[in-house]
């Protein structure tokens, strides 16, 4: 019986690895996103009255429809993998319902609440296999602005942030897959300046504009091997001591000239300096004497 539980232990771990490879082959026959492929986006359909989410009558699951169509593409908004830069998208008119939705984004009643699907579908099945079922990341866009009685105010500018996983060089055309993303509209609380806002009515045009910027990995931007936020405070660099040190040594600098050029002088001109003082006129105050004249 020991040499059993003895023969069973390498059975388990040859089991266990078995298992992992298959996963591991699984995982990489799927296929990647190309670099500057589409990626589509599509959002939670939502009433316009509740703000709730709207369910299939059927199978009960959420219904996901395309973002609104933009002016400039005549389709869906869609992103491009590994594409940065400026994009636009102006949704033609905003009708009434949509108006009361972007009435519940702003207020974060009920988010735009969108996703991406995290690797194109697969052009092969495997007979006898459980066909693929797509998987999604969520993209939920942060609208900012603010409600009047008749119109509302939004920040149109976006940023965009997209992650990817770290590509395994299997498949050397392939690009990677999603991982996580995020949308928020900047400079909210300058809205009544102007800028990037939009004063918005029913029946009027929303241009949109997104800043993308995509994340090889889903950490942020490293230095020397860490991750690091390059934000305010927190952290000491190079350039910090550098600075701070030009900034001691002109300390230093004025300190002296004001000290040797003013503060000085007017100290030794009250002060008894070679035997003769200014008191009795003998003395010039610096340290030098005058001859008496007879």
């Amino acid at each position: 019986m020991a040499g059993l539980s003895v023969l069973r232990i390498p059975l388990l771990i040859a089991c266990c690895l078995a298992a992992q490879a298959l996963a591991y082959v699984h995982e990489n026959a799927l296929p990647s996103y190309h670099y500057g492929a589409p990626i589509r986006v599509e959002c939670m359909n939502r009433s316009s009255e509740t703000g709730e989410h709207i369910e299939n009558a059927k199978t009960h699951e959420i219904q996901w429809i395309p973002f609104p169509v933009c002016n400039e593409t005549s389709a869906p908004l869609e992103f491009h993998y590994g594409v940065e830069g400026e994009q636009n998208c102006t949704i033609p008119m905003i009708s009434d319902p949509f108006f009361h939705l972007l009435e519940f984004y702003i207020h974060s009643d009920a988010p735009l609440s969108c996703r991406l699907p995290s690797r194109p579908p697969p052009h092969i099945e495997t007979v006898g296999e459980k066909p693929y079922e797509m998987e999604y990341i969520p993209l939920v866009f942060a609208l900012a602005g603010t409600l009047q009685l008749s119109h509302m105010h939004i920040s149109t500018h976006m940023n965009v942030l997209l992650h990817s996983t770290p590509k395994h060089h299997i498949h050397p055309h392939d690009s990677g897959v999603l991982d996580s993303g995020t949308a928020y509209s900047t400079s909210p609380l300058t809205h009544m300046e102007g800028g990037a806002t939009r004063k918005l009515i029913i029946g009027d045009p929303l241009p949109l504009s997104f800043s993308v910027r995509w994340f090889p990995t889903p950490a942020l931007p490293t230095v020397e091997g860490k991750v690091e936020w390059n934000g305010m405070g927190g952290h000491i660099y190079a350039s910090t001591i550098f600075y701070g040190l030009v900034a001691f040594l002109a300390g230093v600098v004025v300190s002296s000239v004001h000290f040797y050029g003013s503060v000085l002088p007017k100290r030794l001109r009250g002060r008894t300096l070679g035997g003769a003082t200014p008191l009795n006129g003998l003395g010039n105050g610096w340290g030098y004497q005058k001859r008496a004249i007879d």
